[in-house]
């Protein structure tokens, strides 16, 4: 067991290189029950920050992208992001930003599902005539604005437009709007508050979770990064930071162990 003294240098330690403000609950049990895994833990963490390929305000928003995933909804990171970011510099508009793209996440059951029903339809030879027929000229608009609005277009939009005009556009302007949305003070043009290729590392982040893992979104999300001018370095910092929820076993975990085996409240 660690000393008072130990626990204080390592709580030093983790102002010093994460800063005081993401020092939360989780991270406070972790310290106070098992500081070798609070070390190892604040060594992972701080490897992005030293490097630094990406600013700290990016840093911060992506982690906020991971965070706030559906798949995730880590509530205490998702604070100390917010936090995080805005003490960078960031504003309002760009935090809103990272939550509009995120949300886009929930699409991939589409994405993955309905290529899936035209693999089996074709499997079972039924329905044939409505999965392999022309886009009508109304599809062939959606696909179009689709691919003005987003930069690009994927074989795996293909069925989805076929199979639900419909849903397609109604998804096209839900996922639309970080793309065309007009921000004051924004240098994009009219293309929302943060450039293409930090959209495209949002999407890389939540693509390559643990929680979701989504290889085709996160290989074409990489080439368009690529595309928009990002580096390799950059790209493996999303990585990095993703990697990261890996440390909310212990930050969700440990305050309940503190309190059911301690009679102790969790605090920061």
């Amino acid at each position: 067991m660690a000393t008072n003294d130990q626990n204080e240098t390592l709580k030093q330690q983790f102002n010093a290189q994460l800063g005081p403000d993401n020092f939360h609950a989780g991270w406070a049990s972790l310290l106070r029950l098992d500081p070798p895994f609070f070390s190892a833990s604040l060594s992972l963490a701080s490897v992005p920050r030293k490097k630094a390929h990406l600013s700290r305000k990016l840093q911060a928003l992506i982690g906020l992208a991971v965070d706030c995933a559906s798949t995730h909804l880590f509530a205490p990171g998702i604070r100390s992001h917010i936090v995080a970011a805005a003490k960078e510099g960031a504003t309002v508009d760009e935090i809103l930003e990272i939550i509009e793209l995120s949300s886009t996440l929930g699409i991939h059951a589409c994405n993955i599902g309905v290529p899936l029903l035209v693999e089996v339809l074709k499997e079972e030879g039924m329905h044939l005539d409505s999965i392999t027929k022309p886009f009508d000229e109304n599809q062939e608009r959606l696909k179009k604005e689709f691919t003005e609005r987003r930069g690009y277009w994927h074989t795996f939009w293909e069925d989805f437009l076929r199979l639900d005009p419909e849903f397609f556009e109604a998804y096209l302007e839900f996922s639309g709007v970080p793309w065309v949305k007009k921000v004051a003070g924004s240098s994009t043009g009219g293309r929302g508050a943060l450039e293409p290729k930090v959209k495209e590392f949002v999407y890389c982040a939540f693509d390559c979770a643990a929680t979701h893992l989504y290889v085709p979104g996160l290989k074409l999300h990489m080439k368009n990064a690529l595309g928009y001018g990002a580096t390799p370095s950059e790209i493996v910092e999303v990585l990095e930071i993703a990697t990261l929820l890996s440390i909310h076993t212990a930050h969700v975990s440990l305050p309940i162990v503190e309190e059911v085996m301690t009679g102790t409240q969790a605090k920061p």
